[in-house]
């Protein structure tokens, strides 16, 4: 038991040192390996590390050769800059030289100059003298006269220069007025409208007459009553005349004597009655003309009371010329030449379709057509471009625009081209001769002229025999007495000219 107990002790010592034994072994292994392992990454590192040298020398020579090639570059940058600035500074040091030779020349120049300025006074003091000795002048009287002499010359020049200047200019411009006006006329026509001044209503028997004057003559007073008019009865058959200054209300008479007779029932109830929507129409009417008046014009914009003053114009007549289509034709005409001539067309365009509208009202009010128009299209905000354009059209207002005188040309146009407006020529040179009769009646006046179709009269009086003020006189009493004495469409411009005039030959 005992020799067992010991042999297993002695087993388990043997066990235990040949374990002990082999684990050294074990360790020794693993720690000559590292050792190996450690050599390895030695020699490795003493090689990494030469390869690093080596790379780190490379470099180290690159950089110094490129720090070697950038010193020499910019030694001879500098070589080169200094190579330049002596140069510089021997080109500076010869213009250096230059300049005081040349100040120094200027010098002498100006010590020479002013010798010879000294002689010259010298000299000129004695030819003043001289001259002074020998025309018994002093040299200011001297200089006058000959300022004067030159000065007349030079006036003389000048006032030569500018008449030939102004007639060619006056020849150029009459010239192209001509060929704008012609090309205007060309592009627009327009039919004509005959002149009434009296509206016939055909009847369908006479028997309707009886009808038409009523018992005791109530209808034909009712039908005045209401529409304004004269109701002319006469031997004329089958026909009923309405006469009237106005020819709106003449219009208004016409339409509502229509539908009675249509209706056949003719007594004061109805006469008022029909009167009311005969009103009522030809108000439509007017605004619809109106309307189509600014259309045709392509002036958009206007007041509404503007376009129904404008529309009332459907119904009146200037020798025969209508003068809403007067004035349509008026603002394209206007539109036209100022196109040409580089004015506001808009302006233009607007001013020639308004310039008339005072004749819509001037039944009403007191004052030209020009003036009423003129406050009725300043009252509804027109621009004053082209409130200026109508109180100017027939130079109750001088003209200051472009615009307004082109107004003014496109409505003589309108107005006086060929086949515009209708008028006896006997009638025609009777007004003519009336208005010089006139103005020949009273004393003093040389000559008088009728002119712009009768709508201007100018009188040349005698100087001697009329002065200023009589001549302000004169042209205020002749147009007294042509307004009390006849009978002329619009207005009639009295023009007094009073001048003296010097006329000598040069032979």
């Amino acid at each position: 038991m005992l020799l067992a107990l010991i042999l297993g002790i002695v087993g388990v010592i043997i066990g235990a040192t040949g374990g002990l034994f082999y684990q050294q072994r074990i360790r020794q292994s693993r720690i000559g390996k590292a050792d190996r392992t450690a050599a390895r990454i030695l020699s490795d590192a003493d090689g990494r590390q030469k390869e690093i040298l080596l790379e780190a020398k490379e470099e180290a020579i690159k950089v110094r050769q490129q720090a070697e090639a950038e010193l020499r570059q910019r030694r001879n940058e500098l070589q080169r800059s200094e190579r330049r600035l002596s140069q510089k500074e021997e080109t500076l040091d010869r213009k250096l030289d230059s300049v005081e030779q040349r100040q120094n020349n200027v010098q002498n120049k100006e010590q020479a100059l002013e010798k010879k300025r000294s002689e010259i006074a010298e000299l000129e003091e004695e030819r003043k003298g001289e001259l002074e000795r020998i025309s018994s002048l002093t040299a200011g009287e001297a200089k006058e006269m000959l300022l004067a002499q030159v000065e007349r010359e030079i006036r003389d020049e000048v006032n030569r220069r500018f008449r030939e200047i102004e007639q060619e200019v006056k020849e150029e411009a009459e010239e192209r007025a001509r060929k704008i006006i012609a090309m205007t006329m060309q592009r627009l026509t327009s039919d004509v409208v005959s002149e009434n001044t009296v509206s016939i209503v055909p009847i369908p028997s006479e028997d309707m007459k009886g009808r038409i004057i009523g018992r005791e003559g109530r209808n034909i007073r009712s039908l005045e009553h209401a529409t304004g008019v004269d109701v002319i009865i006469d031997d004329t058959p089958d026909a009923v005349t309405l006469s009237t200054f106005d020819p709106v209300r003449r219009e208004i008479a016409r339409i509502a004597l229509t539908k009675l007779l249509t209706d056949g029932r003719i007594h004061p109830a109805r006469i008022e009655e029909m009167t009311a929507k005969a009103r009522k129409e030809v108000e439509g009417s007017i605004r619809e003309a109106g309307e189509e008046a600014i259309i045709e014009a392509r002036t958009p914009g206007l007041h509404p009371e503007i376009i129904r003053t404008l529309g009332r114009l459907k119904f009146r007549y200037s020798y025969g010329q209508n003068q809403l289509k007067h004035a349509i034709e008026t603002a394209n005409l206007a539109a036209m030449i100022s196109h040409e001539l580089g004015a506001d067309v808009d302006v233009a365009r607007r001013g020639g379709l308004l310039h008339d509208l005072g004749k819509a009202i001037d039944h009403d009010s007191e004052g030209t057509h020009a003036v009423l128009g003129a406050e009725l299209a300043r009252r509804h905000n027109v621009q004053p471009a082209v409130v200026h354009c109508i109180e100017a059209h027939h130079e109750e207002v001088e003209p200051t625009s472009a615009e307004a005188m082109i107004v003014i040309v496109a409505d003589a146009i309108s107005g006086s081209r060929p086949g515009a407006r209708r008028e006896s020529l006997e009638l025609y040179l009777k007004r003519l001769e009336a208005l010089e009769e006139v103005a020949n009646a009273l004393p003093g006046v040389e000559k008088s002229y009728a002119i712009q179709a009768g709508r201007e009269i100018r009188i040349i009086v005698k100087p001697e025999e009329v002065d200023d003020l009589g001549a302000q006189r004169m042209a205020k009493e002749i147009s007294k007495r042509i307004q009390e004495n006849l009978d002329y469409p619009g207005q009639v411009k009295v023009t007094v000219i009073r001048e003296r005039r010097s006329i000598e030959y040069a032979k």
